[in-house]
């Protein structure tokens, strides 16, 4: 599993050219790199339990994952630079932009399961990252359905990481458990996730 590749680098820089200027939703509009980061370092971990999995097209498609669904890039142009299998990966992690909702879900899982296991971790990964401090806009409901969706994604792909699977898993409780407080206890609970690991605030051990 090597980490070494430049392959690696060349993605970040990549990622942030064409990243630069977009904002990871919420209150602190923090660079949409922000959520890049995150993503890896969900996925680290992970690799490093299963040593035998490609690390470069894990972190190459954890980096580049949005480029083509968020920034126009196309599969072309990552075929190019970064092979097709990540390129492959990349657009099986894109949602096709003609559907909506949980069937656009569906759709890149359908297509994502069509990819090594490497894929599956990433979109574990990803999924993980979002569900760690819910948005200081998002209203209960909006919370609740987030979490059913990460419980679909979970239910496709949990197989493949079952260190993933676990994070992931608490912190989709996590999500259900404050969709269901009063309107008071919510906000306020919102507030204190915006600096710290949601399981972490409700006392889940994440282990």
């Amino acid at each position: 599993m090597p980490f070494k590749s430049p392959l690696i680098m060349q993605a970040w820089y990549f990622a942030s050219k064409h990243h630069k200027g977009q904002l990871y939703p919420g209150e602190d509009k923090l660079p949409y790199l922000t959520h890049i980061g995150a993503v890896v370092f969900e996925l680290l971990p992970a690799l490093e339990e299963k040593a035998h999995l490609d690390g470069t097209l894990a972190l190459c498609c954890a980096i580049l994952h949005d480029t083509v669904e968020d920034t126009g890039v196309c599969a072309d142009e990552i075929s190019t630079l970064f092979g097709e299998a990540t390129a492959a990966g990349v657009a099986a992690l894109s949602k096709n932009k003609n559907l909506h909702g949980l069937e656009a879900t569906r759709d890149s899982l359908y297509r994502i399961r069509q990819q090594p296991q490497e894929i599956w971790l990433v979109k574990l990964a990803d999924r993980s990252a979002n569900l760690r401090t819910p948005p200081a806009h998002w209203s209960k409901d909006k919370c609740h359905s987030y979490a059913e969706e990460g419980q679909v994604i979970l239910d496709a792909l949990g197989e493949a990481s079952p260190l993933l699977a676990l994070i992931l898993e608490k912190r989709i409780r996590c999500w259900k458990d404050i969709s269901e407080l009063p309107d008071a206890s919510f906000e306020k609970l919102r507030r204190q996730t915006a600096t710290q690991d949601i399981v972490a605030l409700l006392g889940h051990a994440l282990s």
